[in-house]
């Protein structure tokens, strides 16, 4: 018996199993299909919306964690207008955007403030006009004192009241002056104004018990050998403010004369024939003093001549030498100068609101301690 042929039987095979595959891809087609366009095209890179991170329009947006609360500015108690001058408190954010501290004259406050600043030449001999005693544990009390050692009065009981000092010495617990401000860009090319005048000196005070003594016995000679224009009180009126910084910037140089010498007192009569482009002539303390302050080649010092004939000589030769008068503003190319306020009111605003700066970024702990010791040594 002949056996059976197995080829029509693996035909039959190969024909079910493509058959089947066949089926099976049309059914993935099928499915692959369904689903793609049920689904919207995704961009790479572009997150795709689900319903359940999906917001509705009609739904409420999911809290926010709210801001942390600011701290509390503290309370600045100025105890006595000094001089009973007044301006707005608003000036300090103002004229130097300070904004640290709640400034206030409220005597009501007194209690709640984190500092009263006094003024020294307002307290009575009798301490009866200081602020009431106790204190409150976590408050300052603020010496505020802008007059050089010959000029204070020494009261007594003070010495061991207050926790801060403000003033014009650099070793204040707060320190203001008119500082220079530094730029690494050069500033554009300084010109100077022009001049018809050689030498200027505008001054009021010219009581020797003040300690001005040395300052006139030197105008005095140096008047012996060049003409100086002197206006103020000296030269019989007060000069308006709006004439102060137009009558500087007429003169080539200007007699900054200190009415004591001590050091760090160098006061605005320093800062403003630098602002208008004058040559300061400065008597105060030494020239190495000065110079922590600004450029040494940004003025003159009385000490760098044997005496005042000395000086006035220097002074005419540089009036007829452009070039060498010119170089007196070299420091110009990147240092600046900035004017300090000159209305009536307006002499202790910058004290009052470095403090309001200061109190509100130091909140330690300050300990009391003898004012005279540190003043007068």
């Amino acid at each position: 018996m002949t056996p059976t042929s197995p080829k029509p039987f693996q035909g039959f095979l190969i024909v079910t199993c493509w058959l089947a595959g066949f089926g099976t891809c049309l059914l993935f087609f099928q499915y692959m299909s369904h689903n793609c366009s049920s689904r919207p095209y995704i961009p790479y890179g572009v997150p795709h919306v689900t319903p359940s991170n999906k917001i509705s329009n009609n739904s409420n947006p999911a809290p926010t964690t709210p801001p942390a609360a600011q701290p509390e500015k503290p309370i600045l108690l100025l105890w006595v207008w000094p001089e009973n001058y007044k301006w707005d408190f608003s000036d300090c954010k103002t004229f130097y955007n300070i904004d640290g501290c709640h400034l206030t004259d409220d005597r009501s406050l007194y209690n709640q403030a984190d500092g009263v600043l006094i003024f020294h030449k307002a307290i009575s001999w009798d301490l009866s006009n200081l602020p009431p005693s106790p204190r409150p544990s976590f408050q300052k009390w603020i010496w505020f004192h802008v007059e050089s050692p010959t000029n204070t009065k020494r009261i007594p009981g003070l010495e061991n009241l207050f926790n801060l000092t403000l003033g014009y010495r650099r070793d204040a617990d707060i320190s203001v002056r008119n500082l220079l401000t530094v730029s690494k860009t050069p500033n554009e090319e300084f010109e100077p104004p022009k001049k018809d005048k050689l030498v200027c000196w505008i001054v009021s005070n010219t009581n020797p018990s003040t300690g001005t003594g040395t300052r006139m016995k030197y105008y005095e000679e140096l008047s012996k050998h060049v003409k100086v224009n002197v206006y103020g009180n000296m030269a019989g009126s007060r000069m308006k403010d709006e004439d102060y910084y137009p009558t500087l910037a007429s003169c080539k140089f200007y007699l900054s004369f200190e009415n004591s010498v001590h050091k760090d007192y160098i006061t605005e009569k320093f800062n403003g024939p630098l602002t208008v482009g004058t040559v300061p002539i400065v008597l105060g303390p030494s020239r190495e003093n000065y110079e922590q302050f600004a450029p040494g080649d940004s003025f003159i010092h009385v000490n760098d001549f044997p005496n005042a004939s000395a000086l006035a000589e220097y002074l005419l030769k540089l009036d007829k030498d452009d070039e060498a008068y010119r170089r007196y503003f070299d420091w110009r190319k990147h240092v600046s100068a900035t004017r300090h306020l000159i209305l009536w009111n307006q002499e202790f605003i910058s004290y009052i609101c470095h403090a309001c700066e200061y109190m509100g970024i130091h909140r330690e702990y300050k300990q009391a301690h003898n004012i005279y010791d540190w003043y007068f040594s």
